[in-house]
């Protein structure tokens, strides 16, 4: 099988949107995050989940950046750089979340406590190490790259700007949650999961137009396929 522009901008696509959806799946039911939960099973399924989540999501905000790199500008670029880093550091906490903690559950309950603490904004009692520093980057490549990254999608007027928008709204919402209670964690991931995946439908919606409407890409991909 060749493997075309149009196919790898058509995988990203359905990254994005198989992203968007799991982000809001694995906040259906959600159980607390306290020590207990981080022992059972449905706590590594979906912190697996949300690996798979985060490395989908990076797929798809790379094709969406790819095609329209011209019109998104600096703008486009330097939001793409802080959310794909964002997501690739979300990637790596879901991996040590779904690893590494369930071991430490038991043997050192006041560390995984402390990092639970942490990963919602709260303070440790203990030193966590390299995890806080992980957790700040996260968040600001997160908050601050998925409204920048939004607002460029939104200028270059490729792909469907109400989902850029709520891309950049969705995301940048998560402050709040600095002064919400913490009944609003799960309800405001999910903009930004209709956001990826709305994003996701219109990239592949413009690859078939882009394909029908341009003879020569058609004759391309036909050839491909062959």
């Amino acid at each position: 099988m060749t493997i075309t522009a149009t196919k790898l901008m058509r995988a990203a696509a359905v990254s994005a949107a198989i992203s968007g959806l799991l982000f809001i799946g694995v906040q259906v039911n959600h159980p607390p995050m306290d020590v207990s939960s981080v022992t059972t099973a449905d706590w590594v399924v979906r912190s697996v989940a949300k690996a798979l989540m985060a490395a989908l999501a990076f797929a798809g905000i790379t094709g969406m950046y790819l095609r329209q790199v011209r019109q998104a500008g600096i703008l486009g670029f330097v939001g793409y750089a802080l959310f794909a880093g964002g997501y690739l550091l979300m990637l790596s906490i879901e991996i040590v979340a779904a690893a590494v903690l369930p071991s430490l559950a038991h043997t050192a309950p006041g560390y995984v406590k402390d990092v639970l603490a942490v990963a919602f904004g709260g303070t440790a009692t203990h030193g966590i190490g390299a995890m806080r520093t992980v957790f700040v980057l996260s968040s600001v490549g997160y908050l601050a790259g998925g409204c920048l990254f939004g607002i460029a999608l939104f200028r270059a007027r490729v792909l469907a700007r109400w989902a850029a928008a709520l891309l950049a709204a969705g995301t940048v919402a998560t402050v709040a949650l600095a002064v919400l209670p913490e009944s609003f964690n799960r309800p405001l991931a999910v903009p930004t999961g209709v956001a990826l995946t709305g994003l996701g439908i219109s990239l592949w919606r413009d690859q078939r137009t882009t394909v029908r409407d341009n003879p020569t890409a058609a004759r391309i991909e036909r050839a491909a396929m062959r």
